[in-house]
């Protein structure tokens, strides 16, 4: 049973960081301990059996990560599929929503967009990657500060872009922040704590 001392604000915290619910929830992740996490091989199926299959190595988050999948699987599924790190969420599933958003050699690309093998040898950051042990991202930390999230959903791709934009210079101003945020859509409409959490991210509030 969920442990009802949880608020609301912690349990959406879970999805901003990056961390499993049972972490929200007071229990560590089946693999706290271990920095690799244990691919899940697909089981195969008529439409692709195992002959279909090809072995690749990501390195996700500075760790070796070996898969067995079908050539066509993109970046997404194969994260979210294959391995705990289900951080990454799917939305539109046609690279329309940045809900996805993750970094592949520094630049955010949509992922459900972004083949897996064509990402091997590549360095793949997913939300989970951005903290530093127990100490947040600073733009993690502006999102909670500011509560730029309201359901949560699309808030690992959020603040993904916001990570980028910073780096790649567009966050000048708030309409700047805007443009250039603007292929991340928040149905909730959180969108001036969005805005105002890359702003202080960005000058290092």
């Amino acid at each position: 049973m969920a442990n009802p001392g949880v608020t609301r604000r912690e349990l959406l915290a879970g999805t901003a960081t990056g961390v499993a619910l049972p972490a929200v929830l007071g229990t560590p992740p089946a693999h706290a301990d271990d920095t690799t996490p244990t691919p899940r091989p697909p089981a195969p199926t008529a439409d692709h059996p195992a002959a279909d299959r090809i072995d690749i190595v990501l390195q996700v988050n500075g760790s070796p990560l070996p898969l067995t999948i079908e050539p066509r699987t993109s970046l997404l599924d194969a994260l979210r599929e294959q391995t705990p790190l289900t951080g990454t969420k799917k939305g539109c599933d046609r690279g329309a929503c940045g809900a996805c958003t993750v970094h592949v050699e520094g630049r955010r690309v949509v992922s459900c967009l972004t083949l897996a093998v064509r990402c091997q040898g590549k360095a793949i950051t997913t939300i989970e990657g951005l903290a530093s042990g127990a100490d947040l991202h600073p733009v993690q930390a502006a999102f909670l500060h500011r509560d730029g999230f309201q359901c949560g959903y699309c808030t690992p791709g959020q603040i993904m872009s916001a990570v980028a934009l910073i780096h790649e210079g567009h966050a000048g101003s708030d309409n700047e922040i805007r443009e250039w945020m603007s292929g991340n859509i928040c149905r909730c409409g959180a969108y001036p704590n969005i805005v105002a959490a890359v702003r202080d991210a960005a000058q290092g509030a």
